[in-house]
């Protein structure tokens, strides 16, 4: 049996071939713009996505058998705001999850409907980035098309939609939309009064591995699939690409060092603190997971490499940097403001400690001994918690590095993985995909059985310690800075 997994992101979308036992067989990729009609917006044609995924799966399965495929799911971009009428067509362009003009209705949600009541709805609060705050934006600048929704859908949900003719999103996608209740796995009668929205326009929920149906006659005629192909609801970008590393079962963590950066771990139950300091969502493997988010984390080295220093050899930089945990020089890397724990999107990044004989490796060793240290304060949050993480997978383009595996290793005290590929969301989806068809028992059993890893890094007692000592000053600059009025 094979088996698609499709990764519908931001910019393109990625689908891949699986066949029974986890062996990839092929990955295709298709492109696709993203719109700026304003400054801050941030918007997609649905049309483009759909065309896209059917162009993609045409090349996927050039050579093999359609016949063979059992099962189609998905991980997505979250958040995006894509309304449908009663014909099932699209109302507007997709709002997208980087789209930032709902600033003040997320305000409104925190400040008016308050974070605790918030919190208390759906185990979160609100950013602008989240499904809700653009239901209101829509409400209030675009009444005649919000008089026409009949349907809001996720992204990927739309794409399983035009797959099978049902509207279905999964737990994972809704966590991030602020109008689910992540506890009780189910809508929220509260934000839905709040939004002004009816159970009746939102799609069912099911759980990630479940199929919601089967392909329509006329794609699989189409495509060449088998007609009795599984559409599986799948899951959000992050939560699928947890299950592709294979970040599942209690206490599983991945750590993300991508342009932005996370902690993402899962957990047999739902947690949240009462700063709401990480996202507190459903997991596409049954249970929760928590999430901390921080907006720079590749993307500071990127800066400070071709920015400041003028060099795209990233390696060469790194080079002579021999004596880890002894730098007098602190980054604080948040040049794009701070997500998780911090939630402030006016601060900014800085260097602290410069002395005359500050050389360029010591500050460049100082940004990737920055990213590490705030990505420990959202594990100190889980920590806080009663979550006792002992390794990690560790993921993205800065996980390269052997250099930033080993001071990220020693900075949190954990052992770190790899895994063997790097396909992350569509390896997710396929997973997904071949559980709703019977080949698994769950999701974690198929994570054990198609995803391998490979120790990366092995923290030292010695230079943990000496992280420990650093980490401790490190976490007094922020608090400083702000009592100062820098931001």
């Amino acid at each position: 049996m094979l088996f698609i997994g499709i990764d519908l992101g931001t910019s393109s979308v990625k689908l891949l071939l699986m066949k029974s036992g986890g062996e990839i067989l092929r990955t295709v990729t298709e492109e696709y713009p993203v719109y700026f009609p304003q400054s801050g917006w941030s918007e997609q044609d649905p049309e483009e996505w759909f065309n896209g995924t059917i162009k993609g799966i045409t090349k996927l399965l050039d050579g093999f058998d359609g016949k063979e495929v059992g099962g189609i799911s998905f991980g997505g971009q979250m958040h995006g705001l894509t309304p449908l009428d009663k014909d099932g067509n699209v109302i507007r362009r997709a709002i997208l999850w980087n789209d930032g003009r709902s600033e003040s209705e997320s305000q409104y949600l925190n400040n008016v409907i308050g974070k605790k009541n918030l919190s208390a709805y759906t185990g979160n609060i609100s950013f602008a980035g989240f499904t809700a705050p653009k239901v209101l934006w829509m409400k209030k600048n675009e009444p005649e098309n919000f008089a026409k929704i009949d349907k809001i859908l996720l992204p990927k949900d739309y794409l399983a939609y035009r797959l099978s003719g049902v509207f279905a999103t999964d737990v994972s996608d809704a966590s991030g939309t602020l109008y689910f209740d992540c506890a009780n796995r189910k809508w929220s009668s509260e934000m839905l009064e709040i939004l002004g929205i009816t159970e009746a326009q939102l799609p069912k929920v099911f759980e990630s591995y479940e199929a919601i149906g089967k392909i329509l006659p006329d794609i699989a005629a189409q495509l060449g699939i088998n007609p009795d192909c599984l559409i599986v609801a799948g899951a959000g970008d992050n939560a699928a690409a947890a299950v592709g590393t294979g970040t599942v079962g209690n206490g599983g963590c991945n750590i993300s060092l991508g342009t932005s950066g996370t902690i993402f771990i899962a957990s047999s139950n739902f947690k949240n603190d009462d700063d709401n300091s990480l996202h507190a969502f459903c997991h596409a493997d049954g249970g929760y997971h928590l999430m901390g988010c921080m907006l720079s984390a590749a993307s500071c080295n990127k800066w400070w490499m071709e920015d400041i220093v003028g060099t795209k050899d990233f390696a060469a930089e790194q080079t002579g940097i021999t004596t880890l945990g002894e730098n007098n020089i602190f980054f604080l890397p948040y040049l794009m403001g701070e997500r998780s724990p911090l939630n402030n999107p006016d601060c900014r990044a800085m260097f602290v400690g410069m002395s005359m004989d500050t050389k360029r490796q010591d500050m460049t060793q100082a940004v990737l001994e920055g990213v590490a240290f705030a990505l420990r304060d959202s594990f100190e949050c889980a920590k806080k918690m009663g979550l006792d993480i002992k390794s990690s997978n560790i993921c993205g383009g800065g996980a390269k590095s052997p250099l930033w595996r080993k001071i990220v290793a020693n900075v949190l005290g954990i052992e770190l993985t790899r895994t063997q590929n790097d396909e992350g969301p569509a390896l997710g989806g396929a997973i997904l995909a071949a559980v709703a068809c019977g080949e698994y028992k769950n999701v974690e059993e198929a994570c054990k059985a198609i995803v391998t890893t490979h120790v990366a890094e092995t923290p030292d007692p010695e230079l943990t310690a000496k992280y420990e000592a650093k980490y401790q000053k490190f976490s007094k600059l922020y608090p400083m800075c702000k009592e100062a009025g820098l931001w």
